[in-house]
């Protein structure tokens, strides 16, 4: 700095040439050179990225792992430490599987360094050792859970599938989207180990895709995952987020429909005026709404399963789903009549925060109205809802059909009037009569 400024006097001094005044900016253009060398590299790999803020603000704790972190984004959390002996113990056991040497598996990600680091959207700081032990321990511990899942027998010092509780944070946490590994380098680590897994149904060694499809329907099964495993649908995989995305099969009666006449639906309160009867849905699939003879099947939902939106998705089915349950639920009453028919978990407890989430989460989607997946529905919900037949129907039932002693009531009012038209007809009759006499 003091050779800038006695330069500087210098050049005061005298006239300053363009050369000179490019002399004095030196120094700043070689800082901002050296925070542009530094910018980590764009990839079109990229796959593996934080949850926007505003989401994560929606609640923190549904996106932010309780008990094991993989990978290197929430790497190194204090809260998270007690789970690296268990890595370094699964790791050890793996080792015991298979004949291939430590170095091997330590080499197969040291090839494949940079494609790793260019997954994630962001710069991570970790030196090139530190980053090949972190992928080495949470990769090997990943695969290790999936192979654990199909044994028919756990040891009993595993402390991990021994305790029912901390086996369901551990599924949670793996499938978090900021709590990924490429699944390219679970495939390389669990092909390079060459471990003979058996399949119960034939001889063929399972594959990592196999075990993870296992795994994921096991835990995830409420989601509509099918028990039959097609390969060929998981060839470009990214993570095991995306891996239960692709899980998730499309109800087939869902179908994407060109400009919708449409795209709002009225609300469970209003339905239920107009006389639609709410049941729990038959199927595990959470998309699999129907609509028939009034009566309106909402498979069950567990409001947590929204983080899911996050996925990188190539339709917006999901979206779709989000926007229609959001008119659904406009109010907590809404929310109080689906948790009456068991549609609705609520870990909350608070009705209302579930419908203020559904209504926070629309202000995060971007909604395609060309195509709208549930246009059927809503158009069929509208129909009916019009219809003044089913609201005088409602009406009667709600509010003079409610318990067996208003049934009473009503039939006794009914029968009396019928009575009292009747005496009246005859008395109108018998007046007529005696005035022709």
């Amino acid at each position: 700095m003091e050779i800038v400024e006695r330069e500087s006097e210098q050049i005061e001094g005298r006239e300053c040439t363009k050369i000179d005044i490019d002399y004095l900016y030196l120094p700043l253009a070689n800082s901002v050179k050296r925070e542009l060398d530094s910018l980590h590299p764009l990839s079109a790999g990229c796959t593996i990225h934080r949850v926007p803020e505003s989401l994560r603000q929606l609640d923190e704790k549904a996106f932010k792992p309780r008990i094991v972190s993989i990978g290197p984004i929430h790497h190194g959390r204090q809260e998270l430490k007690a789970m690296e002996k268990y890595k370094r113990r699964y790791l050890a056991d793996f080792l015991q599987r298979t004949e291939v040497s430590l170095v091997e598996f330590i080499k197969v990600i040291k090839e494949k360094e940079e494609m790793v680091r260019n997954c994630y959207a962001e710069s991570i700081e970790l030196n090139s050792d530190d980053f090949v032990k972190m992928i080495l321990m949470d990769g090997i511990f990943i695969i290790e859970v999936l192979l654990r899942n199909i044994m028919e027998e756990i040891p009993i010092s595993d402390r991990v599938f021994s305790h029912p509780y901390i086996i369901h944070d551990i599924n949670d946490d793996m499938y978090l989207l900021e709590n990924q590994l490429p699944f390219f380098i679970l495939e390389d680590l669990f092909t390079r180990a060459n471990i003979d897994i058996s399949s119960d149904k034939d001889d063929n060694k399972l594959s990592i895709h196999e075990m993870t499809h296992e795994f994921t329907r096991f835990h995830w099964g409420f989601l509509g995952i099918e028990n039959h495993f097609e390969k060929s649908n998981y060839l470009s995989v990214k993570h095991l987020v995306h891996f239960l995305r692709i899980s998730m099969k499309p109800y087939s009666g869902i179908e994407s429909e060109k400009r919708p006449k449409i795209l709002t639906t009225p609300s469970v309160t209003q339905l239920k005026k107009a006389g639609v009867k709410f049941k729990l849905g038959s199927t595990s699939n959470l998309f699999a709404l129907k609509f028939k003879n009034g009566i309106l099947e909402i498979p069950q939902l567990n409001i947590y399963l929204l983080a899911f939106e996050q996925c990188q998705c190539n339709d917006n089915l999901l979206s779709d789903y989000v926007i229609l349950m959001n008119y659904l639920v406009n109010t907590p009453k809404d929310v109080e009549l689906l948790v009456r028919h068991e549609i609705v978990e609520n870990p909350l407890g608070d009705n209302s925060r579930v419908s203020t989430l559904f209504h926070k989460l629309v202000e995060q989607i971007t909604f395609d109205a060309y195509y709208f997946h549930f246009s059927s529905l809503a158009e069929d919900l509208n129909k009916y809802c019009k219809a003044p037949w089913h609201k005088w129907k409602a009406i009667l039932k709600q509010d003079y059909f409610k318990t067996p002693w208003t049934t009473v009531s009503v039939i006794a009012a009914i029968v009396l009037l019928v009575l009292t038209l009747i005496q009246t007809f005859c008395d109108v009759i018998n007046l007529m009569q005696v005035r022709i006499v």
